[in-house]
């Protein structure tokens, strides 16, 4: 019998499958950047950071699964589409990421200076959090009782400590915000926000937050899509607390050290705050964040795959997800950037209009799914053409559409596809009924 109060540790599990390295680093970077303006940079954050991947776990509800979902634009679309997600958002980027990360903050501060470069030490590193990932995503019925009971209370309670050492003694005031913050605090907040990914992330999830609570004996789908909603809803509101902390506590730094990043910035604070101890915690904090979206993704991804290739078992495709992570997390962080942030700009926007889609879907014919997906496409498509091979030569051509300069060009296509997918059933029916 599923019991109501389930859903609090649910929604610890999925928040903590979202809360990885980028969810520390992005906001307390924009907390230094903005000064003054943190909170309406925040606001901004919080719309995309938040806002976007809880409306997609309430989209994959609503529509019953991701791939139900992407069958309204088209079966051979719902075939390729999830499967370049899943390999960008698991093994192809965002697991070896966490991976990588982890190992850049919570062992590589601590080597001596000879070794902190050295090749042997990554690889040591990841073959150890690999294993402990692996083990840890073989039995999934107990995500709940690992994340939700353990994992994420450790993080949440990390965070509140560290949050109440600054109340009680201020690291400093907040500074004039970077030029971009000044001129639109808000919108680049947005944009911020927007480069997460978690939108992706979201989609990827929404199979084991549905597994989870149908395990706990909730089969009928209504109730099944009220309660993954109301769990997407308890996630946000904590992945939305934890922002305004780490932006707080990123512009409360603004009088100490020049960084470049959000773990930079983040290894400021905890040194004011607690010295070379504070160090230590904050490598503990980055190891527990990627390990939890480690987990949260070999699961999902396993999930996926064993029932889409189902020659392998789920533990067969987890342990291929894990060996495979950790052999693309020892290319290191930049060939794996260079290689997959290009297709993950690509996929992205189309991601995002699939979420929104899916929340309307009540109010619009299926070939508005079709279009709109296929505008966002094409031009999502020239757009990473245009930065990967061309050099931004084609910036000239693409800087007459509208927002292109800010990063989100591909808005107004979506609109264009959009209506045109109302108007082709329009006319498709005008047509027949006319007899032509």
């Amino acid at each position: 019998m599923f019991k109501k109060t389930e859903l609090i540790f649910i929604s610890f599990m999925l928040f903590s499958m979202f809360f990885g390295a980028g969810n520390l680093i992005f906001p307390a970077f924009l907390g230094r950047s903005a000064g003054v303006e943190v909170w309406l940079s925040l606001a901004g954050f919080i719309i995309t950071a938040v806002g976007l991947p809880i409306l997609g776990v309430i989209t994959v509800a609503k529509a019953g699964s991701f791939h139900q979902l992407a069958t309204r634009v088209h079966p051979l679309f719902a075939l390729i589409f999830p499967l370049l997600i899943y390999v960008s958002i698991g093994p192809g980027l965002a697991i070896p990421r966490a991976g990588t990360i982890a190992f850049e903050m919570g062992l590589k501060p601590f080597l001596p200076q000879t070794l902190m470069d050295k090749p042997i030490m990554l690889l040591g590193y990841t073959v150890v959090f690999f294993a402990i990932t692996l083990w840890l995503s073989l039995n999934p019925s107990k995500l709940v009782d690992r994340f939700g009971k353990l994992l994420t209370p450790l993080l949440l309670l990390m965070i509140v400590v560290i949050f109440t050492k600054s109340m009680i003694t201020p690291i400093g005031a907040f500074s004039s915000p970077s030029e971009t913050y000044n001129e639109t605090p808000f919108f680049q907040g947005f944009l911020d926000g927007y480069l997460t990914m978690d939108a992706l992330a979201a989609l990827v999830f929404g199979i084991v937050v549905a597994n989870t609570i149908r395990a706990k004996g909730v089969q009928d789908p209504k109730q099944l899509s009220k309660y993954m909603s109301f769990a997407g809803i308890g996630a946000g509101i904590l992945l939305a607390s934890i922002y305004g902390i780490l932006s707080y506590l990123g512009a409360s730094s603004a009088s100490v050290g020049q960084p470049e990043n959000g773990a930079q910035v983040l290894t400021i604070v905890m040194n004011e705050l607690f010295g070379q101890t504070g160090i230590l915690m904050l490598g503990l904090l980055f190891t527990l964040a990627c390990l939890c979206v480690c987990i949260g993704l070999i699961i999902s991804c396993s999930q996926y795959f064993s029932a889409t290739l189902s020659f392998l078992s789920y533990k067969g495709w987890a342990v291929v997800l894990a060996i495979v992570s950790m052999i693309v997390a020892n290319m290191g962080l930049t060939q794996i950037l260079s290689v997959s942030v290009p297709i993950l700009g690509a996929i992205y926007p189309v991601a995002v209009v699939l979420i929104t889609l899916g929340l309307i879907n009540n109010y619009i014919p299926n070939h508005v799914y079709l279009f709109a997906t296929l505008f966002t496409g094409v031009f999502s498509l020239v757009e990473t053409v245009n930065y990967t091979f061309l050099g931004n030569s084609l910036d000239s051509l693409l800087g007459v559409v509208p927002l292109y300069d800010v990063g989100v060009g591909w808005v107004l296509p979506a609109v264009v596809g959009g209506v045109v997918g109302f108007v082709v059933p329009v006319t498709t029916r005008k047509l027949s009924n006319e007899g032509i």
